[in-house]
């Protein structure tokens, strides 16, 4: 009897202290002020931030579903970098751009001559730095479809992340959610895991996280980061809902952030959207909480270089 009774014992006092570290592990302060920001936006908003040299976090409804848009590039990549660890297909794969697929939006594949000859590598570079469409629907064929991408999320754990648009028996889904859908921690792990060497083997985690890290698209969380950090980052856009996640590799340790956004009642693509002045401003704050030593505001002048810019 006193054995059985020392195990509850045991076993509540471990859930007591799980609690208690869960609780020291929130950055309160950060907390309030990333609140402060987000509290009075005209739409829905999911958050997480992670220090990854101190652990500490900041979760705003981090678990709730929200869509992709572009984002959905990076389980396609995953998908893509899966194939070529297994050696179904080559990372120099050469390949024929036929202007059947041409797709519109975002990209430059869409201007290309039929019959360019081009390879898979060049394809992943415009699906993530220009977040090109044509090329993205293409690898998305490449990495054995929808349901494939899919199967590997799963084994991979992540419950929520799934690529919905062509991709058989998820028609209802797509509807609600478009091309793809996840949460922000689970985007913020998956970048977190590519950092760590953590995915598909530690070279192809290597080669992604070179690959997120040369995005085109600056003028949204990257602005409020000083040039010359590195920073892996994609973002996400439709008319009502922006979204990005960036992992920045900064002098006083590492963090990620996912911020997603629904619902947004600003539509609008100029550079004073609601949702890229909250990205911003959340991004620059970050950047000064983790780095006091080194507070980096945008030098003036620098919006004309961002006005009018649309994704």
């Amino acid at each position: 009897m006193k054995f059985i009774r020392g195990i509850v014992l045991l076993i509540f006092y471990l859930l007591c202290c799980n609690t208690i570290l869960a609780q020291v592990n929130i950055d309160k302060n950060l907390e309030s002020s990333i609140r402060a920001l987000t509290d009075s936006f005209k739409g829905d908003v999911g958050i997480y931030i992670q220090n990854l040299k101190t652990g500490a976090t900041v979760e705003i409804n981090s678990d709730t579903i929200y869509p992709t848009a572009s984002i959905v590039k990076i389980p396609i990549l995953l998908g893509l970098f899966d194939k070529i660890e297994k050696g179904e297909i080559s990372y120099r794969e050469p390949l024929i751009y036929r202007d059947s697929i041409k797709y519109g939006g975002s990209g430059v594949m869409q201007f290309f001559k039929d019959s360019t000859q081009t390879d898979l590598s060049t394809l992943i570079a415009l699906m993530l730095s220009y977040s090109d469409n044509t090329t993205s629907l293409w690898n998305q064929a490449l990495a054995g479809g929808g349901a494939e991408i899919n199967e590997l999320m799963a084994t991979l754990g992540y419950e929520n992340t799934r690529v919905n648009s062509r991709t058989l028996g998820r028609e209802s889904i797509w509807e609600k959610y478009g091309w793809g859908q996840t949460t922000p921690k689970e985007m913020a792990d998956i970048l977190i895991k590519l950092n760590n060497r953590e995915l598909i083997s530690k070279a192809a985690s290597e080669q992604m996280y070179r690959l997120l890290s040369n995005t085109f698209y600056t003028d949204y969380a990257v602005s409020g980061i000083p040039a010359g950090v590195n920073v892996a980052s994609k973002q996400g856009m439709v008319n009502a809902s922006r979204s990005e996640v960036f992992l920045v590799n900064s002098p006083q340790g590492d963090y990620v952030c996912a911020i997603f956004t629904n619902n947004n009642e600003d539509k609008s693509w100029g550079h004073e959207n609601e949702a890229w002045v909250m990205t911003r401003k959340i991004s620059n704050l970050l950047w000064n909480h983790f780095n006091p030593d080194q507070l980096y505001h945008q030098p003036e002048g620098i919006n004309k270089y961002l006005e009018g810019l649309t994704y």
